[in-house]
């Protein structure tokens, strides 16, 4: 206790002093903490907005030929159709796993009574909404009986529900809506992907090829895979894929444009590769934003012992030891980086829980889609504590050499130090 108060008596005629190594460490350490809160809240939202996708899965559609090829000119349109099914679903079992397709037929108008909504319609199998991730807070979604019998129903969104039925969204599946002039049943209503461009309302894959005469073509071809856990492995599977359905087109095996593959798993490992880059980069400024609070610490500990080098030759000629000299240089030192690293602590954190409430759970609104720009940018409590331990250990090892060679001086040269 005695010791205590010397510390905060020395601090008390040395406010400057004892303010400036304060605020280094405290703003060493806040630094720190607020950088990477404020990463790993641009990387969360990153994260989920990416992850409305089963990452193990592709998308393939049609393109534009780019070279000629079997007598063929490039600039040919490219439509993807049931024989490109056929082969993904069939040609590939070691790796396929769950086939699907997806036609649209825009601007159709769905009415309930006075209230209608201008849309587009999309016919899907029942693997769309594990593919793409979507939730059902009503009902059902399409099943494979809807596809076999060709059902006219139907799936809405959350608001799209609403504006049929202002009144009681919910009440609305069972009901009959029309698209036109024909009756489709609404069976069920799925969350509103607010980060989508668009929000269709969905029917089975053969209902709408049927009702619309669109023939064998198929849209979009989409897929879950499993066994390519590489980036190696997943380019050399699209490129026998690619040169497969080129087959079925008369385009060039080696032709990228043709068809158009979408790799969910390709795309999270770059977004991986790049939140990396991006945590390294974070770590690397808060670490020396660390060190030169690091620095300013060890520079003021060096004026520290230089201006109390007379007093220390006091303390020794009336009898005061080695130890106890640098003993009372460390634990000042220890204290004084401890309380400003502890408060610097503390606010770090008081800023990330401020960003939480506040651009946390802030939206992005381009008119079309919304998207959330920062997502949990906190810090672990673990990251806190051991950025203080570190700043309180450097504030130590700072001390530590100006004081052994401060406690090992001899009492007439110190006493003869101006």
């Amino acid at each position: 206790m005695e010791l205590l108060s010397e510390i905060w008596s020395t601090a008390r005629r040395n406010k400057l002093r004892t303010a400036l190594t304060g605020f280094a460490v405290a703003w060493g350490i806040f630094m720190l903490i607020f950088l990477l809160g404020a990463g790993n809240g641009l990387i969360h939202a990153v994260t989920q907005n990416s992850d409305r996708f089963l990452s193990n899965s592709m998308v393939a559609s049609g393109g534009k030929t780019s070279k000629a090829y079997d007598g063929l000119k490039e600039g040919r349109w490219i439509q993807l159709q049931q024989a490109d099914y056929d082969a993904t679903a069939r040609e590939f079992p070691q790796h396929v796993d769950d086939v699907g397709a997806e036609l649209f037929h825009s601007n159709v108008i769905v009415s309930n009574g006075e209230n209608y909504i201008s849309t587009q319609l999309s016919g899907v199998f029942p693997n769309h909404i594990v593919i793409n991730k979507r939730e059902m807070l009503h009902g059902r979604f399409i099943n494979d009986l809807d596809m076999r019998h060709q059902r006219k129903v139907l799936v809405v969104s959350e608001d799209q529900a609403k504006e049929l039925n202002p009144s009681s969204s919910a009440s609305l599946v069972g009901r009959y809506v029309k698209i036109g002039d024909i009756a489709f049943q609404v069976i069920g209503i799925m969350k509103t992907d607010q980060s989508s461009m668009s929000s269709n309302v969905s029917t089975a894959f053969t209902t709408l090829r049927t009702m619309y005469n669109r023939g064998n073509q198929v849209g979009n071809i989409m897929f879950s895979f499993h066994g390519l856990t590489s980036k190696q492995a997943n380019e050399s599977f699209e490129k026998e894929y690619r040169r497969r359905l080129n087959k079925n087109h008369r385009a060039a095996p080696d032709d990228e444009e043709s068809v158009w593959i979408w790799n969910r798993f390709t795309q999270n490992l770059q977004m991986n590769n790049g939140m990396n880059i991006i945590r390294t980069a974070l770590w690397i400024i808060g670490i020396f934003t660390l060190l030169s609070g690091i620095v300013g610490v060890s520079n003021i500990m060096l004026i520290t012992v230089k201006e109390r080098t007379r007093e220390f030759g006091i303390r020794k000629a009336i009898g005061a030891k080695p130890s106890q000299i640098l003993r009372l240089i460390i634990i000042e030192s220890i204290v004084i980086t401890t309380f400003f690293g502890y408060i610097g602590m503390i606010l770090g954190i008081a800023a990330n829980q401020y960003m939480d409430a506040t651009l946390g759970h802030e939206k992005v609104s381009t008119g079309l889609f919304e998207a959330t720009m920062f997502v949990d940018p906190t810090v672990g409590i673990g990251v806190c504590v051991e950025a203080t331990l570190v700043m309180i250990i450097a504030g130590t090892l700072a001390g530590l050499m100006p004081a052994r060679k401060a406690a090992h001086i001899r009492p007439i040269e110190a006493l003869r130090a101006e």
